[in-house]
């Protein structure tokens, strides 16, 4: 129990989210209206990816230095569920882009560069599965890793600011914070990105203890 506390913790924030988000008060704004309680699950998603991809390029930088089939597995598996947290990301915002610019899919920059980054990573589990020599996979893979996570940031954060785009806190627009987000929406949002980044790390703990033990065990046979 001692180790298990942020266990507890990430499913108290998540029911707390998942309570207050549809339940609580927010800003009656035109477009938007009950689309904002979005902000509680779509942004969230996006911050628990780069954290989790961020994890994967530390660990494929701790292969790279110290190639352990410990190191490799935790940076495969960051990657897998911070590519999860993407294309969840992906459809909760175009859901809510449907609502306030009347379609799915409207070729903004920050949709494009964001569809660019996923398909990156799409091609990182492509390029895994085209080698049979667990060294050389995990080497070149490891690599990949890092200039993908480094073409990321500008696609994501950078080149959408240079252009116009519908998206809030791109080409002009201002993000949600500077003018819709009330204290009441803050309260939500803040437990929302820990809450579901704390979840993506459990799932990377399981899942990469369970890909160890399974690696170990075949190797063994």
């Amino acid at each position: 129990m001692k180790n298990a506390w942020w266990k507890i913790l990430t499913v108290v924030l998540l029911l707390y989210v998942l309570i207050a988000g549809f339940l609580n008060e927010v800003p009656h704004l035109p477009i938007l209206n009950e689309s904002i309680r979005n902000t509680y699950f779509h942004v969230p998603m996006w911050f628990g990816m780069i954290i989790l991809l961020g994890v994967s390029v530390v660990y494929a930088i701790k292969y790279l230095r110290t190639p352990t089939l410990r190191n490799d597995i935790i940076s495969m598996e960051a990657a897998q569920i911070g590519l999860l947290f993407g294309v969840l990301g992906m459809i909760t915002g175009m859901g809510w882009a449907r609502i306030t610019w009347g379609e799915y899919w409207s070729n903004d920059p920050k949709q494009n560069a964001s569809a660019i980054g996923l398909l990156m990573y799409f091609a990182y589990f492509v390029l895994r599965g085209s080698f049979v020599d667990h060294q050389q996979r995990a080497r070149i893979s490891a690599v990949y890793n890092i200039f993908a996570y480094a073409a990321l940031i500008p696609l994501l954060f950078i080149l959408p600011r240079l252009t116009d785009s519908l998206h809030p806190g791109n080409g002009g627009n201002p993000g949600f914070g500077t003018y819709d987000m009330d204290s009441n929406m803050r309260k939500v949002f803040y437990p929302a990105v820990i809450g579901w980044t704390l979840l993506g790390i459990w799932i990377l703990n399981v899942k990469s203890r369970f890909e160890i033990l399974r690696q170990k065990l075949y190797e063994n046979v």
